[in-house]
């Protein structure tokens, strides 16, 4: 075989791979994470790498191509025939789609080099986008188990209202959200710096702490998200305040609302008013069927909200949506960890069911 020969065997080979890695990851950010920002940015770079390929002769790439004769075939590592996950299976055909890049830029600079040039391109862009999907997977997985979310103010004595942090986080809440709106900035920021050390001080790493609409606040004290309604800053300015690795809630109120969360990227939902709350006042209640609507229909992480508390536990979770955000139905509460743990006990009596079943 001659060094041409070879070049485009190898080039006919490489293109392959990349676009099959490009395919496996664009499925999943398709069809497990429903992010359309993503899947558009694949699309456009498995169209470009297309484009790009299609610059070299496809006659010689076809007369290279020896599938039967190629001695790789015959080698694989145990590794290469299973995979742990689905994750895994996405790092690993995002790793494939670098490494093939890399081929077609090196060995297309012998043959065609302009071709070589739109790979590198899109080589670099694919750095981007892996860290994108791996950190959106990363996103989504410390969401995975999380069921109980618990929204309090600011109490008046700071080491009370740290010492009440540290306790909801080891009684089994899995986010803690900080609202108050009530509140100076600098006040908001001190006691919101103090939360975060304080989740951190109670040793419960699947526990996240959340501050409600201050994008700029949670970013001045390192909070693990950002949550935000309809009439806050957008989840894609949120994004750009906070970064790729934190958490963005959006309050929804229909299913259309929900669809649109979808859309903007956000990672997880609130869903309601369920039931009149003891806390907020509302004009209209979406109620339990709008909780329906989002169990059938929409994959990210959705938090039922409004005036649930053990009584009304269970036609939630009927629902098909078993995750809670609450506030009076604790904070309210002369035993605020007994009250976290009664919710808890019951939602995990549903999950354990549901596995059992």
């Amino acid at each position: 075989m001659s060094s041409e020969q070879a070049v485009y065997r190898i080039l006919d080979v490489a293109a392959n791979r990349a676009a099959e890695g490009l395919r496996t990851v664009e499925e999943f950010v398709r069809f497990a994470l429903d992010d359309p920002q993503l899947v558009e940015q694949a699309k456009a770079m498995r169209h470009g790498l297309a484009a790009a390929v299609a610059r070299l002769p496809r006659a010689k790439l076809l007369s290279a191509r020896d599938t039967l004769g190629d001695v790789g075939t015959e080698i694989s590592l145990a590794s290469e025939r299973s995979r742990p996950g689905i994750e895994a299976v996405v790092v690993a055909a995002l790793a494939r789609v670098q490494q093939s890049l890399r081929c077609i830029e090196e060995y297309g600079k012998t043959v065609v080099p302009e071709m070589a040039a739109e790979v590198e391109r899109i080589r670099y862009q694919i750095y981007t986008f892996g860290r994108q999907v791996e950190l959106s997977m990363h996103r989504r997985q410390s969401l995975a188990d999380a069921k109980l979310y618990v929204l309090i103010d600011i109490l008046e004595e700071p080491e009370l209202w740290r010492q009440r942090i540290v306790e909801l986080a080891a009684a089994g809440a899995d986010l803690i959200q900080i609202r108050d709106k009530a509140v100076s900035d600098r006040l908001l920021w001190e006691r919101c710096q103090m939360a975060v050390e304080a989740v951190r001080s109670a040793n419960v790493p699947s526990c996240r702490l959340i501050i409600n609409d201050r994008a700029d606040i949670a970013a001045a004290v390192d909070a693990d998200g950002v949550h935000v309604g309809q009439d806050e800053l957008p989840v894609e300015a949120v994004r750009r305040i906070v970064g790729d690795d934190k958490l963005i809630g959006l309050s929804t109120h229909s299913i259309e609302q929900a669809r649109e969360a979808v859309r903007v990227g956000a990672d997880y939902i609130g869903c309601g008013p369920t039931f009149p709350s003891r806390t907020k006042t509302f004009e209209q209640f979406p109620g339990v069927e709008f909780l329906r609507q989002v169990a059938r229909e929409i994959e990210l992480p959705a938090f039922a909200i409004g005036g649930i508390d053990l009584e009304r536990l269970p036609e939630v979770i009927a629902s098909g949506v078993g995750r809670i955000a609450v506030s009076g139905a604790v904070w309210n509460q002369a035993d605020v960890v007994g009250a976290v743990r009664g919710l808890r006990r019951l939602l995990d009596a549903v999950t354990s069911s549901e596995a059992e079943s």
